[in-house]
């Protein structure tokens, strides 16, 4: 197989993977009543693929589950909420991917699930176009930092476990006499 398809084959399974927890976790009842919250279990998929492969990749998981997940078990409104924090909690992931060399994953996604929190807030601050809904942040910040722990701890113990097989394997570097090695 070539190494493209399996790229692409190993990015729909992680896609795949994401959904199916994504739907899974919407059918699960959150014991806070507070509006928004829930465990993020599809992140753990999220900053695997933002930690093997590349960030564009990741991004293109995270889209697609989001889509599908919105088709799947949402409505247009949750979709706007989901796209926005995702999009928020990648680009700090992504960010703190890079500055922290792909370590401490329990503190990269507390991070990320904050700044989805962020997003949400935003989005329905533009929704409801009433500024009282930051009043529900303090109680997603609190929950964000517990299920971001245990997710980037999920995530951190996966890519441990993984076969070594489905890591992309580094380009190969030109040698000092301009032959490939």
């Amino acid at each position: 197989m070539s190494k493209s398809v399996k790229h692409l084959v190993m990015l729909a399974l992680f896609t795949t993977m994401a959904l199916t927890i994504f739907v899974v976790e919407a059918q699960i009842p959150v014991p806070v009543p507070i509006p928004g919250v829930k465990l993020g279990l599809a992140n753990v998929i999220t900053l695997i693929v933002l930690v093997v492969y590349r960030p564009r990749d990741a991004f293109a998981v995270l889209v697609l589950r989001i889509l599908l997940g919105s088709i799947f078990t949402g409505t247009p409104v949750s979709l706007l909420y989901s796209l926005t924090g995702g999009i928020l909690c990648f680009l700090g992931m992504a960010l703190l991917c890079k500055l922290l060399q792909k370590k401490h994953l329990w503190f990269i996604s507390i991070v990320g699930a904050v700044l989805h929190n962020v997003g949400q807030i935003l989005a329905a601050i533009a929704v409801m176009q009433s500024v009282q809904v930051i009043a529900y942040f303090p109680f997603l910040l609190v929950t964000g930092c517990i299920t971001g722990f245990f997710t980037g701890i999920a995530a951190d113990r996966v890519i441990h476990f993984l076969p070594k097989s489905i890591f992309p394997k580094p380009a190969e570097k030109p040698a000092k006499n301009g032959k490939h090695l």
